[in-house]
């Protein structure tokens, strides 16, 4: 009996018993690796989320020892508790779905029918996607691969690409150009050349400032395009051409 009570006050163990380091600095890294390790980190979410009575009875190291044995486990290629735990996982969707069913089916207003029949639908997809994620498990996919390229400079890789359909829609600058990649000469009749504008004498000595029409003058001089002597000539009737000398003769008229 005192070996028994012994033993029952033994657990379930609150601590976890951790080797000292030879230096100070290796005992710190040692407390890291078990703060930071995904068994501990998993049991602190198992201790939060369990009600207390069940919280108090959970033996630490025993607790941590099992995450442990999980993950040797995924590492050595065993994955049949991964499967159960999937297949277990899409059991309770699937018992989800079915309750927030019967609680849609029993509502009297429509809004709150199709607010549980949305809930019931994501448990219902959660459960479909936990099932195709075991069979993924159960039956890896094949993947063909369909050629293999080995090269050291760089390459354009068309999978699936019809290679006719893709030289039809080639525009090269061959195609677009000629044979050479040449710009386009101009087919267009050409036009006749321009003359430039003759160049004229400065024409301060011929209309001075008592000559009202001389801008009218020059200007007709220029659409000539004559010389010195087209300015002279048109300088020799100016004062008839201009404004006085026309409205001189409309007087005498």
């Amino acid at each position: 009996m005192k070996s028994k009570s012994k033993d029952v006050s033994k657990y379930p163990r609150k601590t976890v018993s951790l080797d000292r380091g030879k230096t100070d600095d290796e005992t710190g890294r040692r407390y890291a690796t078990l703060l930071t390790s995904p068994e501990f980190a998993a049991y602190r979410i198992e201790r939060a989320i369990q009600p207390k009575n069940l919280a108090d009875e959970i033996d630490v190291p025993g607790l941590l020892a099992t995450l442990r044995g999980h993950g040797t486990a995924v590492n050595n290629g065993d994955l049949s508790r991964a499967e159960a735990m999937l297949m277990n996982q899409a059991d309770a969707l699937q018992t989800i779905f079915v309750n927030l069913t019967e609680r849609a089916l029993r509502q009297e207003y429509h809004v709150h029918m199709e607010g549980f029949m949305k809930l019931a639908l994501k448990a219902q997809s959660q459960s479909r996607a936990t099932l195709q994620t075991l069979a993924e498990v159960k039956n890896p996919p094949v993947v063909y691969a369909r050629q293999a390229n080995v090269t050291t400079g760089p390459q354009q890789i068309n999978n699936g690409v019809d290679p006719t359909r893709a030289r039809e829609n080639q525009n090269s600058p061959n195609q677009l150009l000629g044979a050479k990649n040449d710009l386009r000469q101009d087919t267009r009749a050409s036009g006749s050349a321009v003359k430039d504008d003759s160049p004229l004498e400065a024409v301060g000595a011929i209309y001075g400032a008592k000559d009202g029409g001389g801008q009218a003058t020059i200007g007709d001089a220029r659409l000539q395009g004559g010389g010195k002597a087209d300015v002279a000539s048109v300088s020799a009737g100016a004062s008839e051409r201009s404004p006085l000398a026309w409205l001189k003769k409309t007087r005498h008229r």
